[in-house]
Order: structure tokens, then sequence, then C-alpha cells
């Protein structure tokens, strides 16, 4: 059958100077798929997860407090000066004066700034609690992923050794070993830090448990891979949702656990101070009609701790792969 222009040449023939319809689409869509690198992929997934977190405005909200919070406490007293480290200096200055012009939020007890008393106390409370999480999930992260994954007579002697120190109540714990060993910095860092891990150990070997035995971490098992390399490779990358989610919240846990203890007279040693240690001494106060000495400090310790619980809930969020855009 001809073609209607008299060549002879069969009706859906194409020359070969004409591409094939869709074949140069074809073409670059498959030079784009070729040219795709595994950095794109990862810039992708970075991009959907700073999506999904801008989606939590409770959550942006709480990034800009607690950034503001965190500059406030470590830049603002770089210019704005005020004594808080020597008693000796506050000899002769008005003793629970209320809020003034040359006191925004008034002296406390000892003649501190109320205000400048806030920021030098945040600073230690912020740092302490960041270095106290920082350990928690470290040492429950290992401790958990070396249990689940190990499994036997190890993950055995493992849990029943996590049992019996979670039987103990964790405040009364850190309230004993510092009455013994002291109350110095560094080691309310370590305390705090070696006594909180004990969930987090057992969040993180679930986890281990149900990742050792799937396809990928079997068969690089089977390949010859050793076990330390299938828990750094896939158990702590598949785990890491948790992680950052549980280290988060593990922040605002070390940073009440410092404020109980300030609370109750075992925290930092005057003249340092943290936002615990002002309760304290604040709320004997209290009844004298010193409000100053208490609301200021009690609002910004509340305001700290759901910014982190915030951020903590959209942590996890980026990291749920049903959030993620398809």
């Amino acid at each position: 059958m001809s073609n209607s222009d008299g060549t002879g040449a069969p009706g859906n023939f194409i020359g070969p100077d004409v591409p094939f319809p869709g074949a140069e689409s074809s073409v670059s869509s498959v030079g784009e798929e070729s040219s795709f690198s595994p950095s794109d992929k990862v810039e992708s997934n970075f991009r959907q997860g700073l999506r999904v977190f801008a989606r939590n405005k409770l959550a942006l909200i709480s990034v800009y407090v607690l950034g503001l919070l965190v500059i406030a406490c470590f830049i603002v007293p770089i210019f704005w000066r005020t004594n808080q480290t020597s008693l000796l200096q506050q000899i002769g200055v008005p003793q629970n004066q209320p809020p003034s012009l040359h006191h925004l939020l008034g002296t406390d007890v000892n003649g501190f700034d109320e205000l400048g008393r806030i920021l030098y106390g945040g600073k230690y409370s912020l740092t302490l609690g960041f270095l106290a999480g920082l350990i928690t999930i470290v040492v429950g992260t290992l401790y958990g992923m070396i249990s689940g994954f190990f499994g036997g007579i190890v993950d055995t002697i493992m849990m029943r050794l996590l049992d019996a120190m979670l039987s103990i109540p964790n405040l009364f714990l850190i309230i004993a070993l510092v009455a013994v060993f002291g109350k110095s910095t560094p080691f309310l860092i370590i305390v705090i830090g070696m006594t909180g891990w004990f969930l987090t150990a057992r969040l993180i070997r679930s986890d281990a448990l149900v990742i050792k035995n799937l396809e990928y971490s079997q068969a690089s098992l089977a390949m010859g891979a050793s076990k330390l390399h299938v828990i750094r490779r896939h158990v702590f990358v598949n785990s890491m949702g948790n992680i950052v989610t549980v280290g988060t919240f593990s922040v605002a846990d070390a940073i009440q656990l410092l404020s109980a203890l300030g609370f109750l007279g075992l925290g930092i040693q005057l003249p340092a101070t943290d936002w615990g240690t002002m309760l304290n001494e604040g709320t004997q106060e209290l009844w004298n009609g010193y409000w100053w000495e208490v609301f200021p400090v009690s609002i910004l310790f509340i305001v700290v701790i759901v910014c982190i619980n915030f951020i903590g809930d959209a942590m996890r969020d980026i990291f749920e792969v049903r959030l993620r855009d398809r």
C-alpha cells in the first residue's frame, strides 16, 4: 500500500534522518538519569527534611526563641557587664531591690543584678545540659547497639544490669552520688550524663534487634563484612532518627535534673549559679513579696524545656518516611 505522496513508502515508515517520536526526550531523560549522583539524593533528602521541619510552626518558633536565648546568655554579658562572681563587690549594694531602670529585674538576696544572674546561670544550665545530654546519647547508643546486635548471653547480661539500674530512681541515685563525691561542675556533668542513658539504651536496642535481621544486614554478613561494619554502616545509620530525637529530649532532661539538684541545694556552688539554684534562693524570699527573684527565671526555664521538646518532636518528624514528599 503506497503513501499518499506517491513515494511508495509505507505509511508508518520514518526516514533515517527523522528521529523516532519521543526519542529525543528519551535520550535526554536517560542522560539526566545517568548524571544523577548520590550527593543529589542526599541533598534532596536534606531539603525534604527541612521542608518537613518547616511545616512545624511551633518548632520554628522554638528554634528562634532558643537561638535568641543562647545569644543572650553567651554574648550579651560580654557587652553588658555586671558583677556575678564576687560577693565582696556586693557590699553596700541594695539587696532584694525591686525592678528599676538601673536593675531591670531587680536584685537578689545577695545584691546581684537579677537579669545578669539569669544570663550567667543560663550559660551554666545550657552548657551542662548539652554536655550531659551528649554523654547520655553516646553511652546509651553504644550500650543498646551492642546488646541488641550481639544478642544471646551478651544481651541477657546487659539487659539484667540495665534493669537493676532502672530499679533505682534516677534523682535519688544522683543525689546519693553527689552527696558522696561532691558537687563540682565536671562531676555534675558526668553523673547526670552517666545516669540518664538507661531508657535510651532500651530504645536503641529495640532498633538493633530489628535491623540486624533485615535483608541488607544479613547480606553484608554473608559477603564477609564484620559485625562492627554492619553496626556502623547499617544499624547506626538506620537508627539515626531515634538517636537524634532521643538526644534532643536528653538535653531537656539533663537541664531539668541539673535544676532539680540546684533547687535541692546540690547544684553549682557559689559564686557560680544555675537556674535551679536561683529558684532555690528565690523561693525562700517569695513569702516576703520578692516575686522578681522567682517568676522571671521560672518562666525562662519552662520556655527552654518546652522549646527543646517542640524541636525534638520536629526532629522525629524529619526521619518519618511517611511525611516525606514522594
